[in-house]
């Protein structure tokens, strides 16, 4: 075989063109720029701009009121960026998941691409629509002159109800206004939102921002007058919206135990059509299965419904949950009963009959981590931890209190390290967690599952949900000679910097490794320095 030989003639690394050569230019430090009303700079911000530099332009550019209700309804924990995928993937998924509703994302291409990419490859099969700017057509006002000529193109009644445009992080920094775009056009509703990585913490969050929305939309229209029916017609009974996607049979077991108290189970919120938004708004009793939907309880409370928080998990979390429900509708205490002899001892039983033995410490970003570590504790399991990205609120504080009565250890806006810490001092027999702590886990011999797919996937609610995890959670921690076995087969071949097959040592190069720590430190004194000043 010929060898290969750059251009200049030289053994070595193949070269096709001169941009080896370019001289790169290094910053030690990064200046904040200090930017006061009405000072939005003439090249905008891009989507690598520092996160204080994207707040403060974003209050520049006139959209500080956005900020401050994401920080009202989403608050901050002690780390400040996203931990998981981009935010807007959750509003993205949301509207994607809904009958006769268009998509439109305003953000940077690479942003967009990478949104697009993941919401096809969670089975999408719909196209989302994108509106591509410039620096220019960004400050000159163009970019939001393009999204109304768009969305005026898109709105066609045969095919759409509502159409959701939603903006990313550097067209809420730079204040392009979609607030200002027609509430409706050609009967179709136009909904705008924003939804940056720098104000919505998770993306899970970012479903509440789209369902809040268009709760509000729905809620404004009923109160102009009547309103279409569901497709499937309005029930006979009281209702009980739930707040919070779910495992599909979830709703169907949970209108079961709500049938003895003549209640029935209403849409769940994030709806799957428009109509399904009036039918949420009409019922007796709104039931927040995951308790971080804040704009969403906000139209419901705005419409007098009253909210129940927690789930009807396990043995106990059933018997409060369905009492509690009973009393916001004011069923009488022989009916709620009734409905909990029905259903309790079946709970009873299943869980008896799949018990889980072992310590596992839980963590994810879905919302539903707290219900799902009572239901392994329920199972028999010693839960440790639970942590998750989400921020504590009025509707999880009962699953809080039950979790620490019980020894849990339970962490709110959890962050990646707190949640390794976890699987690395608390010495469990099973990881559960998200992608990156799974991975972790796995390197060190300890028998893990993923949470979105593996657990938050299965139904959790009633009998159903009793006996749903102890297989897979069992089968996992079975796992754990298998795991040794592995770590055994691949001892030798290195991890981190010396991962891998090498023909000889390993070049570590601890120096470079010195020095880039150096700039590091030298760029967090010049920002702490910034800040005192």
């Amino acid at each position: 075989m010929p060898e290969d030989f750059g251009k200049s003639g030289k053994r070595g690394e193949v070269t096709y063109d001169t941009a080896a050569e370019t001289e790169i230019e290094t910053v030690d430090t990064v200046a904040v720029p200090e930017i006061s009303e009405g000072s939005v700079q003439a090249d905008g911000v891009s989507c690598h701009a520092p996160q204080e530099r994207m707040e403060a332009q974003t209050r520049a550019s006139g959209n500080g009121a956005v900020l401050d209700q994401f920080a009202k309804d989403y608050p901050r924990g002690p780390h400040d960026k996203p931990e998981s995928m981009c935010p807007a993937f959750g509003s993205l998924r949301v509207g994607l998941r809904m009958r006769r509703v268009a998509t439109v994302l305003s953000g940077s291409a690479c942003c967009v691409y990478g949104l697009t990419f993941v919401s096809h490859f969670y089975g999408a099969r719909r196209s989302v629509g994108y509106v591509p700017f410039n620096s220019e057509s960004l400050v000159t006002g163009k970019l939001f002159e393009d999204i109304r000529d768009g969305v005026h193109e898109m709105a066609d009644p045969d095919r759409y109800d509502a159409i959701v445009v939603t903006n990313l992080c550097v067209p809420t920094a730079s204040g392009v206004p979609l607030r200002l775009l027609p509430k409706s056009i050609n009967g179709v509703r136009i909904i705008g939102i924003d939804v940056p990585g720098f104000g919505v913490p998770t993306h899970a969050e970012a479903k509440d921002v789209l369902a809040g929305a268009m709760l509000n939309y729905a809620r404004q229209e009923v109160a102009a007058g009547p309103v279409p029916a569901p497709v499937s017609g309005r029930s006979d009974r009281p209702t009980v919206t739930l707040l919070g996607e779910m495992f599909p049979a979830d709703p169907m077991m949970i209108g079961a135990m709500l049938a003895p108290m003549g209640l029935a189970a209403g849409p769940v919120v994030p709806c799957r059509e428009w109509r399904e938004l009036y039918a949420a708004l009409d019922c007796s009793v709104v039931a927040a299965i995951h308790p971080f939907y804040s704009a969403s309880v906000r139209e419901f409370e705005a419409a007098g419904r009253p909210v129940v928080g927690s789930a009807p998990v396990g043995v106990e979390g059933t018997h409060d949950w369905l009492a509690a429900i009973g009393a916001a509708h004011g069923v009488p205490a022989a009916q709620i009963a009734a409905a909990q002899n029905a259903f309790l001892p079946a709970i009873k039983g299943a869980l008896a009959a799949a018990p889980i033995k072992g310590r596992i410490t839980l963590s994810g970003y879905e919302g539903s981590e707290l219900i799902v570590a009572r239901l392994l504790i329920e199972s028999g399991a010693d839960v440790a931890y639970v942590g998750t990205a989400c921020a504590a609120s009025r509707w999880s504080e009962a699953d809080r209190e039950w979790l620490e009565a019980r020894g849990v250890a339970v962490k709110f806006r959890a962050s990646l390290a707190d949640d390794l810490a976890a699987a690395d001092g608390l010495d469990p027999d099973l990881v559960i967690g998200t992608t990156p702590v799974v991975q972790h886990a796995k390197q060190k011999g300890t028998p893990s599952l993923y949470f979105t797919n593996l657990i938050s996937a299965r139904p959790l609610m009633g009998p159903a949900g009793a006996g749903s995890l102890g297989e897979v959670v069992n089968a996992a921690i079975a796992g754990k000679a298998r795991m040794d076995k592995m770590r055994e087969f691949f001892e030798g071949v290195g991890e981190g910097d010396t991962a891998g097959i090498w023909e000889g040592s390993p070049n570590l190069r601890p120096d470079f490794r010195e020095q880039h720590q150096k700039k590091l430190d030298k760029a967090a004194r010049a920002a702490k320095a910034q800040e005192m000043i």
